[in-house]
């Protein structure tokens, strides 16, 4: 297994696999749910925390997270409030992604590559940032399996939810969580700017081979792995950059999916 982690190649697959598997089933509730520009401007901040965890000597992944957890809950708590949701979640996430890149540019003494957190670096990924990436996404895949009902049935109907005894603002909280660790390990694989991808366009191509919900979120896992898989093998072929080619092979299997549900009956 040591002389497999050697090889960046593996290294990179596995982290991609990592991302994949936990992101998709969780894309599944962002695509439920019309969540996709939550989930932009959630990851649009994580810019915010690389800056902020730079500048003070902390850990990117520490400081990425709690960027991240911050900027949805405030989303979530302002979306509370009746405000215009499609207008707020622009202006916070491209002030969050501006404020970022600001912020990166007062850090001295640090060399910062942004094209790395902007677009991912995958093909750099170390034997530490493989576990903390495969130790997030197995927290996120337990949390969602944990929840699963209760999220389910608080996404399905808030009013069915309450009559059932789950807070369905308990449920979005649990969500925000998972949302805020997903973005926070795959930082590293697709950067701030393709993270919403990867959690949207596997549940969307998986939804229509899916019957059920639980099959949509294991078809989307399968999506997703395979488009890591497919974008980090392109990227050696063609010299491509990873993280875009990763989001590229998505979009692919995405059309090819549309192609085949129009084709049945």
């Amino acid at each position: 297994m040591t002389d497999l982690l050697d090889d960046f190649l593996i290294r990179a697959a596995l982290a991609g696999l990592g991302v994949a598997l936990a992101a998709a089933p969780l894309g599944c509730f962002v695509v439920w749910r019309r969540m996709a520009y939550f989930g932009d401007a959630t990851a649009h901040a994580a810019i915010l925390g690389v800056a902020l965890a730079l500048g003070f000597s902390l850990s990117v992944f520490a400081g990425v997270l709690v960027v991240s957890l911050m900027m949805a809950l405030l989303v979530a708590n302002l979306s509370d409030r009746g405000l215009a949701v499609d207008t707020m979640l622009g202006v916070l996430a491209h002030s969050a992604l501006a404020f970022g890149l600001v912020a990166v540019s007062f850090i001295h003494g640090v060399r910062v590559d942004l094209m790395a957190y902007l677009f991912g670096d995958i093909l750099a990924v170390g034997r530490g940032d493989l576990a903390v990436i495969w130790l997030g996404g197995l927290a996120v895949l337990v949390l969602v399996v944990w929840r699963w009902s209760a999220l389910l049935t608080a996404t399905l109907s808030p009013d069915l939810a309450y009559a059932s005894g789950i807070n369905p603002r308990h449920e979005q909280l649990i969500l925000t969580v998972a949302l805020a660790l997903v973005i926070a390990v795959a930082i590293k694989v697709v950067g701030a700017l393709l993270i919403g991808a990867l959690l949207i366009i596997p549940a969307a191509a998986a939804r229509p081979l899916a019957s059920t919900p639980e099959r949509m979120a294991i078809i989307a896992a399968a999506i997703g792995g395979l488009s890591a898989l497919g974008g980090v093998q392109i990227s050696v072929w063609y010299d491509t950059p990873t993280g875009p080619s990763i989001v590229c092979t998505a979009a692919i299997l995405f059309a090819l999916t549309a192609l085949v549900r129009r084709a049945l009956p």
